[in-house]
């Protein structure tokens, strides 16, 4: 099966296709779900022939996390990263959303301000929320075609009560990729101000021709007595549903004081999680990879030659991740009327800009990581939905 069989996940209780209705108004009889990350495509066929290996042994009682799936997270991030990394440092949890709130958990209190650098990926002031802790925001700043930091202004945010800072790399939603020179005055604002980094690294084998992935731990290695990196496979290989991911804690404090809250709190990863993920962190899970990234880079462009047809939609440009950041600011429309002519009009459920915090407002998130029919039958409704702006 090829990536751009369609497959109906309709009726699969797939929240991406069966919760749109409930959230968006957008019915998937006739709709196109473009919102939530995961893809409309089946994973890696090692991931699925480990599937098919543990239905047929028939028996699903208690695992471990064992030599081999610590050692097939080693060989990808050595392989894929270039990044050497201590099977001793990994920690497994409940997926990445879990192990945000772990770290808001495990590292701050009730009231303390949590750092995130806004636009981006709604679930980090939701966490914080959730977890009553303040969310402060430093808003990036646009720079031609791409988002910049400006530290400068962050720092004038800060009141000292602060003790997290979420970072997100690759970025959600614009899929920027930060330069080694960024990342590390990222970690040396964080020490300026004490505070623990948490890099959410989710989409680093999602990156395109012309841009070069660097993780944290490499980029400012001095700065792993306050960071802990985030990973897992669940973007690369469309298993999120696995809810498995791993938290990378080089410095020994830190990985105590996570391992016991782990404890406490009795986790243990599913046994299929850490199967799947053992056999996408393989030769054969980075060939598929490499053919995801060709396809996705295919969908990208045909969507932005769309944007670029409508007067007032601009797309910034991918560098990684299949989320495309459009802003709609240059029609001059409230963000109700583009939202209605996206949902009614063309039938398409998208992310909603301003959930992103600030920055975020005259936008809409459109996840690409779907057959190209798909991509070509939303470019035709964008097109009928702004047509009289043409």
């Amino acid at each position: 099966m090829t990536f751009n069989d369609l497959i109906d996940r309709r009726g699969t209780n797939s929240s991406k296709w069966d919760k749109m209705e409930q959230l968006y108004g957008v019915s998937p009889s006739d709709g196109l779900a473009m919102w939530t990350a995961d893809s409309d495509y089946p994973t890696a066929p090692c991931v699925i022939e480990a599937v098919r290996k543990a239905a047929e042994l028939g028996v699903f009682g208690y695992s471990w996390i064992h030599p081999e799936y610590l050692a097939s997270i080693q060989w990808w991030m050595k392989n894929r990263h270039g990044w050497d990394v201590d099977t001793d440092w990994i920690l497994t949890t409940q997926g990445l959303g879990n192990a945000i709130a772990l770290s808001i958990d495990v590292w701050s209190e009730p009231g303390d301000g949590i750092v995130i650098f806004s636009p981006v990926y709604h679930e980090f002031a939701h966490k914080v929320n959730n977890a009553e802790r303040r969310v402060v925001e430093c808003p990036l700043v646009r720079e031609g075609d791409t988002y910049v930091l400006d530290l400068e202004d962050a720092q004038s945010r800060l009141d000292g009560t602060e003790k997290l800072l979420l970072w997100c790399s690759p970025q959600n939603p614009s899929g920027r990729v930060w330069t080694p020179e960024e990342l590390r005055a990222v970690a040396e604002f964080a020490e300026r101000n004490g505070l623990i980094l948490v890099s959410d690294e989710i989409h680093h084998d999602l990156v395109y021709p012309g841009s070069t992935f660097v993780p944290m731990d490499i980029a400012a290695p001095d700065a792993r007595p306050w960071t802990v990196s985030l990973t897992a496979a669940s973007k690369t290989f469309n298993i999120a549903g696995q809810r498995t991911g791993n938290m990378i804690i080089p410095d020994e404090k830190l990985r105590k004081q996570m391992r016991h809250r782990l404890k406490t709190l009795d986790y243990d990863p599913s046994a299929l999680g850490v199967a799947m993920i053992t056999a996408a962190y393989s030769p054969e899970g980075a060939e598929w990879v490499d053919e995801q990234i060709v396809h996705l880079q295919s969908n990208c462009r045909r969507f932005d030659e769309t944007i670029a047809k409508i007067p007032g939609l601009w797309s910034m440009p991918l560098q990684s991740t299949y989320l495309a950041w459009v802003d709609f600011s240059g029609t001059g429309m409230e963000h109700a009327e583009f939202v209605r002519r996206l949902r009614q009009d063309a039938r398409i459920a998208t992310s909603s800009g301003p959930g992103f915090g600030a920055g975020g407002e005259t936008f809409e998130r459109f996840n690409l990581a779907t057959q190209r029919g798909r991509v070509e039958e939303a470019c035709a409704r964008l097109m009928h939905a702004f047509g009289d702006l043409q």
